[in-house]
């Protein structure tokens, strides 16, 4: 039976269960469960801290797992990356006090306070720049102000929080992060990994597209056509009517309030759009 570790709190929890749920597995329904066990997928789920995951996959007890790509680096597992999930998003940036210019050349023989050490550490040995990392469980933004670093290293969204503080970012981000699929090297791959794989592709695909149907005369086929490609081509059928035809394709979700302006424009109506929640391309 597979067993799959699965982030136990937090948004990057409630997604993964969500996708997985979404992808045709039984999930808990209650956050103290640890464990659920899906006997029709054959499959065991572990409800693990985010930061443990890496860990347990690298050791082989577990075959795959859910982390963040940023947990991942900075656990130093020896484990990698299968699947982008494209969720949990976030951006891994350098800042320093408002008003002073530096850059990470400037940073050698400084102090980098972060939560993520193993992450920052990586990075600055990449650079050949020899830093002070002072590692920190949270509060990073005071650090500064405290007097115990010099510089942070933290996961930046807007960057309200490090304006409060007194800092801005730096540099070019260290690391763009998502939740990620992960597995050990070299591994064997199941039949149960292959469909768990083959499942989350399916619904981080379909989560990017949207199906639309419209109605058009034969004369502005073409053009309507060439809105919708499709993925291999749109599905053309004729209407009773004999000039009109109904197409279906998939596209873009971020395009389509434009595709469907455009469709309107060349002569298209009776235009739907439909959510897919699941697909195998």
């Amino acid at each position: 039976m597979l067993k799959v570790a699965v982030p136990n709190k937090g948004s990057l929890s409630d997604s993964a269960i969500e996708m997985l749920r979404e992808a045709g597995y039984r999930q808990r329904t209650d956050s103290r469960d640890l464990i659920l066990i899906d006997l029709e997928n054959e499959i065991e789920f572990y409800y693990l801290r985010p930061r443990d995951i890496a860990l347990y996959v690298a050791s082989g007890e577990l075959e795959v797992g859910i982390t963040g790509r940023d947990l991942l680096i900075d656990s130093g597992a020896v484990a990698q990356e299968i699947l982008a999930l494209n969720f949990g998003k976030s951006t891994f940036r350098f800042a320093a006090p408002l008003g002073i210019s530096i850059s990470e050349s400037d940073l050698e023989g400084k102090r980098v306070a972060t939560a993520y050490p193993g992450l920052v550490t990586s990075h600055f040995a990449k650079k050949g720049i020899s830093v002070e990392v002072v590692r920190l469980d949270g509060a990073v933004e005071s650090s500064v102000r405290l007097g115990v670093a010099d510089v942070i290293a933290d996961v930046v969204s807007t960057g309200g929080t490090l304006r409060q503080a007194g800092l801005s970012t730096f540099g070019e981000p260290i690391l763009h992060s998502e939740a990620i699929l992960i597995e050990r090297p070299a591994t064997i791959r199941s039949e149960e990994i292959e469909t768990l794989l083959r499942r989350l592709q399916g619904v981080v695909i379909a989560r990017q597209y949207v199906l639309v149907d419209y109605d058009v005369r034969s004369e502005f086929l073409e053009a309507a056509c060439a809105l919708t490609p499709g993925i291999e081509s749109p599905t053309i059928s004729p209407l009773q009517r004999s000039d009109w035809n109904a197409v279906r394709a998939m596209v873009k979700r971020s395009d389509i309030n434009r595709i469907m302006d455009d469709l309107w424009k060349v002569g298209a109506r009776g235009i739907l759009v439909t959510d897919i929640h699941a697909c195998r391309l």
